[in-house]
């Protein structure tokens, strides 16, 4: 891939491409992103994210969706079926004072929470649930990207020509009848035609 392939399936300057270029394809390489259909989904759902390449830390306001990834330390834990503010909380593995900013979304594809920070430091080899800000950096923001996108069996819907079925597992960890419900489905949809094009 060049640079000025990678500026059009990501929607970026040729010049930031190009310092991404070589972290994007190990990503690719190592996480076995190797089909036209994947590569296309794969750099058109990045480019998305990350807001073309220029963000690989989660904007912190806090909003009240970012205050839930902080547990309740004054309701039941884990929490009861009801306890909407410490579901999400649970679910990220954030249990500690802090967790919540601390393990905010980081990388290509917003890795988010305690656990999955753990999980995807072991796969990596890394500290980051100790060092989370490791995520920031270009090269592992980028594995970041592939890591999820192979334990969550991204490729298999993207090989299958379900564009719409990939932005779901990616924006809401799970698919969807509807079609096109995915926050930011026109963009996404706009590289994915720009990555195929560029690609074939």
């Amino acid at each position: 891939m060049t640079p000025e392939q990678l500026a059009a399936a990501v929607g970026c300057r040729v010049t930031m491409a190009a310092s991404w270029l070589p972290h994007i394809e190990e990503a690719m390489g190592r996480f076995e992103i190797y089909t036209q259909a994947q590569q296309a989904a794969f750099l058109a759902n990045i480019g998305h994210e990350s807001g073309h390449l220029a963000y690989v830390r989660e904007l912190w306001g806090p909003t009240d969706a970012q205050r839930r990834y902080e547990r309740n330390f004054d309701a039941a834990w884990p929490p009861t079926p009801d306890d909407q503010r410490n579901k999400l909380a649970h679910s990220l593995g954030n249990d500690q004072i802090g967790d919540g900013i601390k393990y905010k979304g980081r990388g290509l594809i917003q890795i988010t929470g305690r656990s999955n920070y753990r999980r995807l430091g072991e796969a990596l080899g890394l500290p980051l649930e100790a060092q989370p800000e490791s995520l920031e950096l270009a090269k592992y923001a980028a594995l970041s990207a592939g890591w999820f996108w192979q334990v969550h069996g991204i490729g298999a819907v993207a090989d299958a020509g379900n564009f719409d079925g990939v932005c779901d597992l990616i924006n809401k960890g799970r698919m969807t009848k509807a079609v096109g419900d995915t926050n930011g489905w026109a963009e996404r949809l706009a590289l994915y035609d720009a990555a195929k094009g560029v690609l074939a």
